[in-house]
């Protein structure tokens, strides 16, 4: 993807949603020059990888397969694993018409997707074999505390104020229909470096063409900015 191209989708996704009165924290806006000036207090920002995340899931057609997230709030697996502390994590996503989230699911993260305002977000499901295949049997889900037997393959589509429960292992895509929609995710702790399994291999981050400067930072791009914290990028 091109920088310039990342710095658009950023706009556009603040744009909406403000139009449905979600507001980012203050750190969404800091700039890479806000970014050089920062300490140890930020720590948590980064290690946690909280902010803007625009992938292409490295397929080239942003528009046609990708996803916008922010990372509002997250825990650590350590965390979880002790059973206290900090052990959720918090997303805005923007999904438009017929932009497809590929086919994965998480070993861990389980999760509760929402349709904050816009369309109708489609959701179509599969359990998973044990050999992380697409099981033929008929799919248990939670739909606003309402249990619904699916057959396999099958979509259901939440309008807004609707959500539904994604228990791990369990194999989703999604994709937005009639207008964009706002979709909120409550869920354990999200880790992107060990917790997706995609069905089809992608790239979770995508490659960066850098023909202008970021407006604000990736969550990946945190090591090239932030003076404390220097990783390779993701």
């Amino acid at each position: 993807m091109k920088r310039s191209e990342i710095n658009t989708i950023m706009r556009d996704a603040d744009a909406f949603m403000k139009s449905q009165r979600f507001y980012l924290p203050p750190f969404a806006y800091w700039t890479p020059a806000d970014w050089s000036t920062k300490g140890t207090e930020v720590s948590e920002i980064v290690e946690r990888a909280l902010g803007w995340d625009i992938t292409d899931f490295g397929q080239g057609d942003y528009r046609k397969i990708g996803l916008f997230i922010f990372t509002i709030r997250n825990g650590t697996l350590d965390a979880l694993r002790a059973g206290r502390g900090k052990m959720y994590c918090e997303k805005i996503l923007v999904v438009d018409v017929d932009q497809v989230t590929p086919m994965h699911f998480h070993w861990i993260k389980v999760e509760d997707i929402i349709n904050r305002g816009g369309g109708e977000l489609v959701i179509q499901m599969y359990n998973s074999t044990p050999d992380d295949g697409l099981d033929s049997s008929d799919v248990l889900v939670s739909l606003d505390g309402v249990r619904r037997v699916l057959p396999a393959g099958d979509a259901v589509s939440l309008a807004p104020g609707e959500s539904i429960t994604l228990p791990s292992r369990l194999y989703h895509k999604f994709w937005g229909k009639r207008s964009r929609v706002l979709v909120g995710e409550v869920s354990l702790v999200n880790d992107d470096k060990t917790d997706n399994r995609f069905y089809e291999p992608v790239a979770r981050f995508p490659r960066i063409e850098e023909d202008e400067p970021p407006l604000y930072l990736l969550v990946n791009d945190y090591g090239r900015y932030y003076p404390l914290l220097k990783f390779p990028r993701l």
